[in-house]
């Protein structure tokens, strides 16, 4: 067995958490525990028994117990090279070190073709066998609480966050390792990155974040205010196997409707990052790791960092061959002291898209771009003018499947890169409250919608969403921008029959090419405008508050307007 300790990182096993609100003064939270959703051995998981064999060049120890400081003893895989010293790498996740996913039987469409990765391989997580003759040990754990590790499971947790700077000293501080651990994976093993980057720990080199949340509230709890009803419900079944106890995250989502210490305490404080990043992004996560990935990219304070953007599926592009040289480009140049063809890399890159797998990648300075123009387009009946027209009103019933659809067309070539706002004025004529779901959508010049990749899996995808429930529109004046509203979710204003109110709704960022004569189309719904058969894994909004006819009201002293961001783009300069 490894024993750890070290002062600086003890951990307190008690069920409070002490937690600072934003709006000030200190509260002090209960963590909900239940038994584990599963036992570890309906997934295959067997008892830890440590035990090591050769894999060609790779030695893989399985089962090794860590000792966290306060006694707690993990289980983590090793995979590293027979002979001489390796760069740590780490996927820190919930989902089962022995468990490799066949995506090609699980995700048969998120297009991950078996052939790019081993057996060895966990899920969401780096690929031992191409790794290690690399240079570099994969080091997979089984987080307190979780399988047959002992403790009770809190997830993407302060207290998780130790748990993973200890395993990161851990990796450091082996006879096999070079001192300089990198972090990798995707999903929750980018948000784990995340948090335990917020720390700082002592040998953590270099992190790539590869598409994961950073605010568990805004964006996948409750979109806009509203409550997310499928996925979220979904991952309790992936995370929660176990022989202890873990977090009811059911439960803790049901007692805590708004943005509270306990959900405060599963934001990344991005700010305090200073590490090495190379960030990845997509335009195609929206209701999941879009605006999360991007917000880290442009929170922290990494002096050396650099974001990739791209419309693909996020699985299938973490395992592409060119992604995963790009990768071994990073880590190599900041743990294994090479000098690679980072230095050279554009602060950004991003891929303008036109349609499902094509588009351009293009550099840029900064995130959000350059000398972006934040262009408002005016609502008038079916039509998003340049300036705002007379007054007018349009009604439509949720709840009778009734939406409204506003068309632009452009008359020369326009790329539209970054987030978008919608500027509302609304009404109800029963109940006390109004759910409000946007897309943006690209129009071809017969008038087709264009396809993007979307959700991993799909191929039929928007440009951009945004939702809001009108009862959560209360901004955080702190937080919000004209183009980025943030929306407080501190309290309920509730509406009454026939109140007009002003909504700021944000749309989550996007990346696209417009020709003349395409158009852009807004959607405004009352329900999910995007939806997929069950049991696709998908964000869903099935608890919702609409009852009868709902009005827009646009022109004249109340100009609703579409917020659009105009890049000037070179295609010259394509990467």
């Amino acid at each position: 067995m490894y024993t750890f300790s070290h002062g600086r990182h003890m951990i307190a096993s008690t069920r409070r958490q002490r937690a600072r609100e934003q709006g000030g003064g200190v509260t002090t939270f209960e963590y909900r525990f239940r038994s584990p959703h599963f036992a570890p051995e309906d997934k295959g998981a067997t008892p830890p028994a440590y035990k090591a064999k050769q894999i060609g060049d790779v030695l893989y120890e399985k089962d090794v117990a860590v000792t966290l400081p306060d006694g707690v003893v993990i289980h983590v895989d090793v995979f590293r090279p027979v002979e001489g010293i390796a760069a740590p790498l780490i996927g820190w996740g919930p989902y089962g070190k022995h468990g490799h996913t066949k995506y090609s039987v699980n995700f048969p469409k998120a297009e991950v073709h078996d052939h790019l990765i081993s057996d060895y391989t966990a899920f969401e997580a780096p690929d031992p066998l191409y790794w290690v003759p690399h240079g570099y040990a994969v080091i997979n754990p089984d987080p307190r609480g979780t399988w047959y590790s002992e403790g009770r499971a809190t997830y993407l947790s302060p207290e998780e966050a130790k748990d993973f700077a200890a395993l990161i000293e851990w990796a450091g501080t082996q006879p096999w390792s070079n001192g300089k651990v990198g972090l990798s994976g995707v999903s929750y093993l980018t948000s784990s990155q995340w948090r335990v980057a917020e720390l700082n720990p002592p040998y953590l080199a270099a992190i790539n974040p590869w598409e994961g949340w950073s605010d568990t509230y805004r964006e996948v709890i409750r979109h806009g205010g509203i409550p997310e009803t499928s996925f979220w419900s979904y991952l309790p079944g992936r995370w929660g196997h176990a022989v202890t106890e873990v977090e009811d995250l059911p439960l803790e989502s049901d007692e805590r409707e708004f943005f509270d210490a306990y959900w405060d305490s599963k934001r990344s404080k991005l700010e305090r990052i200073e590490v090495p990043a190379f960030v990845c992004a997509s335009w195609t996560d929206q209701a999941l790791h879009t605006r999360g990935t991007l917000e880290g990219y442009r929170r922290i304070s990494s002096e050396k960092k650099w974001l990739y953007v791209h419309g693909r599926k996020k699985w299938a592009h973490y395992y592409e061959p060119r992604c995963v040289e790009m990768q071994r480009a990073f880590f190599d140049q900041f743990l294994l002291g090479k000098e690679t063809e980072v230095s050279d890399w554009p602060a950004v890159r991003y891929e303008l898209r036109e349609k499902y797998y094509v588009g351009t990648e293009l550099p840029a300075r900064a995130w959000p771009i350059e000398n972006t123009n934040y262009v408002p387009l005016y609502l008038s009946p079916g039509k998003l003018d340049e300036t705002a027209g007379a007054e007018s009103t349009l009604s439509y019933r949720p709840e009778d499947g009734e939406k409204l659809v506003f068309d632009h067309t452009f008359e020369k070539a326009t790329d539209l890169v970054g987030h978008m706002a919608l500027s509302l004025d609304v009404s109800i004529e029963e109940g006390d409250d109004m759910d409000i779901f946007v897309a943006v959508q690209k129009l071809d010049v017969d008038g087709n919608i264009v396809p993007f990749a979307f959700y991993a899996q799909f191929d039929n995808g928007p440009v951009a969403l945004g939702w809001l429930r009108v009862s959560h529109r209360e901004l955080d004046k702190a937080e919000s921008e004209p183009h980025r509203p943030v929306l407080a979710h501190r309290r309920a204003l509730k509406l009454s029959p026939g109140e007009i109110v002003p909504v700021e709704i944000e749309i989550w960022p996007s990346g696209t090419h417009f020709d003349a004569g395409e158009s852009l189309r807004l959607v405004i719904a009352g329900k999910d405008i995007y939806d997929y058969p069950k049991p696709s894994v998908y964000a869903r909004h099935e608890d919702l508050r609409n009852r009868g006819r709902q009005t827009l009201h646009m022109g004249g002293e109340k100009p609703a307007r579409l917020l659009v961001p105009v890049v000037n783009t070179s295609h010259e300069n394509a990467i």
